[in-house]
């Protein structure tokens, strides 16, 4: 059964952003839900088969409620979005979004949000506002490193906390570093250049240099924790799976006094010595009924990178038997 819908906007600015650069998110949303869209007078009418149509209509709505709260509306957003209508997720809160960007005196944080865009991602968001440690674990692209750097940049920005501490183990150099040519910075800064991507997108790069410079943020390696008191931090240990559970184990006891941590990985990808065990995955098993920790485990439903991650991350899954990093002959051409 065919049915048609309407929906008033009423404002020219949210028909361009829900139209995007040549109405590409208009046609992305016509083609993914097999629907008849067409925009009169700051008017949508849908109309379509039942099923689409009211899948459309939700979609629409989601979409306006981002644009209208000021976030940006990107490809990203719609294909998000849509993914979120087909699953039945709820929609996250609003009081959930995490300033980013936002004027803060005497600082360059500039102005946006930051919203969670799934069901998990809100779920995560409520944790990290709720318990002093929290655990994310789930796939890549599902936000775990992304959505941390932004509340730790909100809990600074509001000066909850003194200090923004971002560590990550150094795993793929085996946490000796002696080898790699250059000074210290430079021999560990490819191993912490993810966490310095998501900190430029989230705070002007002249903020974080002046911050950086007075020790207000700092990014290292997991090794240089050892022996340390973290008192008023905000702490995050990214790529925990390529922890040890001594290691694990150091770093949930450096926290101090009004301290906080957020601990992210991926469990499938674990990239330490066989038979080395995940610190990760050890400490969901012994800190699970721990009062004030929190684990919170993202899906592939919560990835939220370019469309096509989700569908390699499946396609990997589908042959994750015969995935192995052992070198094989290739097959020689017959003269």
């Amino acid at each position: 059964m065919r049915i048609r819908r309407t929906i008033e906007l009423g404002e020219p600015e949210l028909v361009r952003a829900l139209l995007g650069d040549g109405d590409r998110h208009l046609r992305r949303v016509r083609e993914a839900l097999g629907i008849n869209v067409v925009v009169r007078r700051e008017r949508l009418h849908v109309d379509g088969p039942h099923d689409g149509v009211e899948k459309g209509v939700e979609a629409f709505e989601r979409l306006v409620g981002l644009a209208r709260s000021g976030a940006p509306i990107g490809s990203r957003e719609v294909e998000q979005v849509l993914r979120s209508v087909r699953n039945g997720d709820a929609v996250p809160e609003p009081e959930e979004a995490i300033p980013d960007r936002r004027s803060v005196p005497g600082s360059d944080l500039l102005a946006g949000r930051v919203h969670p865009l799934t069901d998990g991602q809100s779920e995560y968001v409520k944790a990290m506002r709720a318990h002093d440690v929290v655990f994310a674990i789930g796939p890549a692209g599902t936000g775990k490193t992304y959505l941390a750097v932004a509340m730790a940049a909100e809990y600074l920005a509001r000066h909850s906390v003194h200090r923004l501490i971002l560590v990550r183990p150094a795993v793929e150099a085996g946490e000796h570093l002696g080898f790699l040519p250059g000074d210290l910075r430079e021999k560990v800064n490819p191993y912490l250049r993810p966490l310095y991507d998501a900190l430029h997108d989230l705070i002007s790069p002249n903020q974080v240099a002046r911050f950086m410079e007075r020790d207000v943020i700092e990014v290292a390696p997991l090794a240089f924790m050892r022996g340390r008191t973290l008192n008023h931090a905000f702490v995050i240990l990214d790529e925990a799976q390529n922890t040890t559970p001594k290691q694990m184990k150091m770093f949930l006891t450096r926290l101090g006094h009004h301290a906080r941590a957020v601990i992210t990985g991926d469990i499938t990808q674990v990239d330490l010595p066989d038979r080395t065990p995940s610190g990760l995955a050890h400490a969901r098993d012994v800190l699970r009924d721990v009062n004030g920790v929190a684990f919170v485990h993202l899906e592939k439903r919560d990835i939220v990178r370019h469309p096509l991650v989700q569908r390699i991350v499946d396609a990997y899954e589908a042959c994750r038997d015969g995935l192995t990093d052992e070198p094989r002959e290739l097959d020689t051409p017959r003269s």
